[in-house]
């Protein structure tokens, strides 16, 4: 069953998320067999499929929340469509990449995978990437460790362990291919930082079962650690990747 976690904050999502780095999508094409056609599962606002769209012919992008495929940004190149990663109208052998962007933990793995083969040509690739909590400094990484893992501890959905775990856990029943180390960097403002976290899941959870907003909360000593607030920072999220042969 979808768990729409995303919907209520696609306005944000498309506006605040950050954008994975150029060496991702460049390695992934490098691997793909051919450079037809793409498939991004749960495309979210289309981050990643925009990204793939300069190395692939086309790029189809599911997502099963028509809120959030309603806020992507549109490319020639892409093709959005409303649908479940588990059951997607895409034809037989006819993908050469799938990628899943910060999302394979919400899947149900079986399915999907199942879906994966079908709709993979031989010698098709399937990555799935994550990230966790970004970087900045010392003070500032202490002060969002804390409300990632105290204050917004009761709030996090089950799935989003995995990341935690970066993705030891996920079964990924595929050939393993060897990742490079990449990480996604971004210059932020401390607003855009807080359109940021207004992002994550908990925040929207907290804010419908307490009433009570824990980022408002926790703004004053965010504010007091970032010193000016027109200051851009600089913020890095180290990838985890899962890649493999289909």
């Amino acid at each position: 069953m979808f768990k729409d976690h995303f919907s209520v904050t696609a306005r944000r999502y498309a506006r605040f998320r950050p954008r994975y780095p150029e060496e991702l999508f460049r390695w992934l094409s490098e691997l793909a067999p051919r450079r037809e056609r793409a498939w991004d599962a749960a495309t979210g606002t289309g981050q990643a499929a925009l990204g793939l769209a300069p190395y692939f012919d086309e790029v189809i992008a599911t997502d099963a929340s028509a809120e959030q495929i309603r806020h992507a940004r549109r490319d020639p190149r892409v093709r959005y469509e409303v649908a479940p990663a588990e059951y997607v109208p895409i034809e037989n052998d006819s993908i050469d990449l799938v990628l899943v962007a910060q999302a394979l933990h919400w899947f149900e793995f079986d399915a999907f995978y199942s879906e994966v083969r079908r709709v993979s040509r031989p010698g098709a690739v399937i990555a799935a990437v994550c990230y966790e909590l970004f970087r900045c400094d010392p003070e500032l990484d202490d002060l969002i460790d804390d409300f990632h893992d105290r204050a917004l501890a009761d709030f996090w959905p089950p799935e989003r362990r995995h990341i935690g775990e970066g993705y030891r856990n996920i079964p990924f029943p595929f050939e393993r291919i060897d990742p490079p180390r990449l990480e996604m960097t971004a210059r932020w403002t401390l607003d855009h930082l807080l359109g940021y976290l207004a992002t994550w899941s908990a925040i929207s959870r907290a804010r419908e079962l307490t009433g009570e907003d824990p980022l408002a909360t926790m703004e004053p000593a965010l504010r007091r650690a970032w010193g000016e607030p027109l200051e851009f920072r600089k913020i890095a999220w180290p990838l985890t990747i899962l890649a493999g042969g289909v």
